[in-house]
């Protein structure tokens, strides 16, 4: 059951799609209060309850102990003191003494104290008083799930392709490099569907543009990588560069669709190209306008777009630099003792995604003009929209691949997602298990880590351990950042055993894509913690470093440098099977803890008893797959 509780009036998101009536606030049934214009609630947690949710966040799939922040942010360093990271997904769920899950529809900064300040109690406090909460009761967190996604709405579906290998840099920037990146994964044998442009591509870092210099003849070399079976994916950004001739700017300029500042004018802020204006996206008549420029990509032949730096991700302001600039010139030649020093640093720390600079930003929602920090929240996942939305009535469903980096609830229905730039770090492989299915809940199944780490330089067995657990992330993607080790799957040691755990992927390609679908319309989980499934069994409600895969599997990845295998706990009899190319070995295990051997190149891999899954022959590329021709497992 969901009821829905509405306070003042909440700016419209479309998370939801289901109609509920609502009810005043005075009859949510949690003690609350109203203060500095916030409202606030909290609820008692008994020392073995669970709290699931919040989609991409920091620490556990168990969010006890720590403040989260829904307020998306630029931050590439994901460490446990962060509160918030690129998404606001704001669902959380109470799973032990009783089951119930709470959803607060509400584009603005919200603040989640899940037993920090009081180890028993959860408070959350809502920064503004405009908003609707949703509340849902079912008997178990599963069912709670359904309750929730069967209310906003069914998750996005990519094309089939989109699950195969896809390989990413910041940046390939031409033509000559991506054919070498293609080249290395054909010499070494290796599968692979799909390769990245980044900002390189573009003109000067212009959307929608082409650096004809770097990619002479596009369309004709769009057309030559699809008759290669390999799809070229570019970035699009939010931030339009400010330069007089460029379609795109003059005509946001013209029919006023940047957005503002207070006295009318269009705010600047620099980004990769320099200063930019920012399309509305929270105006419908902007979203679709910027969503139909994608067809000058789509009409050369693209059918697949990352979404980029749309928190909005901002470098400095115009306003920003100049005062900063102003302060290091009233420094200059003074001697800066320890608090002017840091003052100073802080100046120029302080300019890239200021809240200042946010606040500064306005928005036409409704013929109204409503302050950035308003809607914050929702902005990348309208600019999202604006691109699915012009997909789906332009191809159809399931047409086109499309993910965000920024995203709120109800984005999920046109787009997935990627968890932003992590780091070559063994713990980013648990942070990434961790995401999964707290993303799920929220309705993004498609979804994925950069694979390997985005920044520092990866070691050889820290990439093959990430890509063992991304064998089974819907999205599985390479991805590492300009200046830092060359990462291709091709230019480490002993390729075989790279292509021994791709191929792992494209034979489970049919399962994996089945399972996908089925999550979408049945409303379900892919990967779910062991506590849903096994919620009397204390050492799975407290296990983090496993999960359940589809209604078949438990996976158990590999997280630890220099080791040789991991313990792992069976909550009831299973075969472990191990994958490894086209080798598939396999054994019975009973309930209980295991210590398992898995080489570097082996993806193990536990199948309840009475269940069986299917693997294919691999293949170079998603489109060779027999799917017909199947053996169980």
């Amino acid at each position: 059951m969901i009821r829905k509780f509405t306070m003042g009036r909440p700016i419209i998101t479309e998370a939801v799609t289901a109609e509920f009536m609502s009810e005043k606030i005075g009859a949510f049934p949690f003690k609350s209060k109203t203060e500095n214009g916030c409202f606030s609630f909290s609820f008692a947690m008994r020392k073995d309850d669970i709290v699931y949710g919040l989609g991409e966040a920091v620490r556990g799939i168990n969010k006890r102990g720590w403040i989260y922040e829904s307020y998306c942010s630029d931050d590439p360093f994901h460490t446990e003191t962060k509160s918030s990271l690129y998404a606001a997904h704001n669902f959380i769920m109470l799973g032990g003494s009783s089951s119930f899950g709470i959803f607060i529809d509400f584009p603005a900064r919200i603040r989640w104290d899940i037993g920090y300040s009081k180890s028993d109690e959860a408070e959350i406090t809502i920064c503004g008083m405009d908003f609707d909460i949703y509340l849902i009761t079912a008997d178990s967190p599963r069912e709670i799930v359904r309750e929730f996604r069967a209310a906003i709405g069914k998750s996005y579906v990519p094309p089939f392709w989109a699950f195969g290998f896809q390989q990413s840099r910041w940046s390939y920037h031409n033509a000559e490099a991506v054919d070498r990146v293609i080249d290395g994964y054909n010499s070494a044998n290796i599968p692979i569907d799909c390769v990245y442009l980044d900002i390189d591509y573009m003109d000067s870092y212009k959307d929608f543009t082409i650096n004809e210099s770097a990619f002479p003849n596009f369309k004709s070399y769009v057309a030559d990588k699809q008759s290669q079976g390999i799809h070229l994916i570019p970035i699009i950004d939010a931030g339009v560069k400010k330069e007089d001739g460029y379609e795109i700017y003059e005509e946001g300029k013209a029919n006023g669709y940047f957005c503002k500042t207070a006295d009318g004018s269009i705010f600047e802020a620099g980004v990769w190209p320099g200063i930019c204006a920012f399309p509305d996206f929270i105006n419908p008549e902007v979203r679709r306008w910027f969503g139909s420029k994608y067809r000058y990509l789509l009409d050369m032949g693209i059918d697949g777009f990352w979404n980029d730096m749309n928190e909005p991700a901002l470098f400095y302001s115009a306003k920003g630099i100049e005062n900063a600039l102003d302060e290091a010139a009233e420094a200059k030649g003074k001697n800066l003792d320890l608090g002017k020093f840091f003052h100073l640093k802080d100046v120029f720390m302080g300019l890239s995604n200021s809240r200042d600079d946010y606040s500064s930003i306005w928005h036409s929602v409704d013929g109204e003009s409503v302050n950035h920090q308003s809607v914050h929240n929702i902005y990348g996942a309208s600019m999202t929209k604006a691109a699915g939305d012009y997909f789906s009535e332009a191809f159809g469903e399931g047409k086109i691949l499309m993910f965000s980096r920024a995203s709120y609830i109800g984005a999920h229905r046109t787009a997935g997602i990627w968890f932003g730039d992590n780091h070559s770090w063994w713990s980013h492989i648990l942070l990434n298990l961790k995401m999964l299915p707290s993303a799920n809940m929220c309705g993004f199944l498609y979804c994925g880590a950069d694979l390997g780490g985005f920044n520092e330089n990866a070691t050889r067995d820290l990439v093959l351990r990430f890509l063992a657990l991304g064998v089974f992330t819907p999205l599985m993607r390479n991805h590492s950042a300009l200046g830092t080790r060359d990462q291709e799957c091709y230019s480490f040691e002993n390729t075989d055993d790279f292509r021994d755990i791709i191929e792992v992927r494209y034979r489970l390609i049919p399962y994996l894509y089945s399972t996908f679908k089925k999550a979408s319309e049945e409303n379900e989980l892919i990967f779910r913690p062991l506590s849903f499934d096994y919620p009397d069994d204390k050492i799975a409600r407290e296990c983090e470093t496993q999960l359940m895969l589809g209604e078949e599997c438990m996976i158990a990845p590999v997280y630890e440098q220099n080791v040789s295998g991991r313990t792992v706990y069976l909550p009831e009899d299973m075969r472990l099977v191990k994958l490894s190319g086209t080798r598939v070995e396999q054994q019975e295990l009973e309930k209980g803890l295991h210590y398992i051997e898995v080489a570097l190149n082996e993806i193990p891999l536990f199948i309840k008893k009475s269940k069986k899954i299917p693997l294919c022959q691999p293949a170079l590329r998603t489109r060779d797959l027999d799917k017909d021709s199947l053996e169980y497992i």
